[in-house]
């Protein structure tokens, strides 16, 4: 990761909200289906989340692949980690393993 003023805006919004989600559109109008994957598990699990389109954004777009070294969208962070994409959240979800990761990290509803 490189320190450039990308990085320091990508670092605020992770570090600001417990969970955040860089996503193709909002949740409420995803604009690929991975994004509405994501989307959709945190609100079924009715947790509070913040997101950024990163279609309204070029330069987060890409700066968020490099920040995370991971080259897809959408991505989650929790409690300032990355957490992973659409494949992973959903696998933690289904296993029990994604609430558990919530429950300890003390973010309620």
């Amino acid at each position: 990761m490189t320190d450039t003023a990308i990085d320091a805006r990508i670092n605020e919004y992770v570090n600001k909200d417990d969970i955040v989600l860089f996503i193709k559109g909002t949740p409420i109008f995803p604009q690929c289906g991975f994004s509405s994957v994501v989307a959709q598990v945190f609100n079924h699990m009715d947790v509070p989340f913040q997101t950024y389109n990163v279609l309204d954004d070029m330069e987060l777009r890409e700066g968020i692949k490099a920040y995370s070294d991971w080259p897809t969208i959408p991505q989650v962070y929790i409690k300032g980690e990355f957490v992973g994409g659409c494949d992973i959240i959903r696998e933690m979800f289904e296993s029990g393993e994604l609430q558990q990761m919530i429950n300890e990290q003390g973010i309620v509803n």
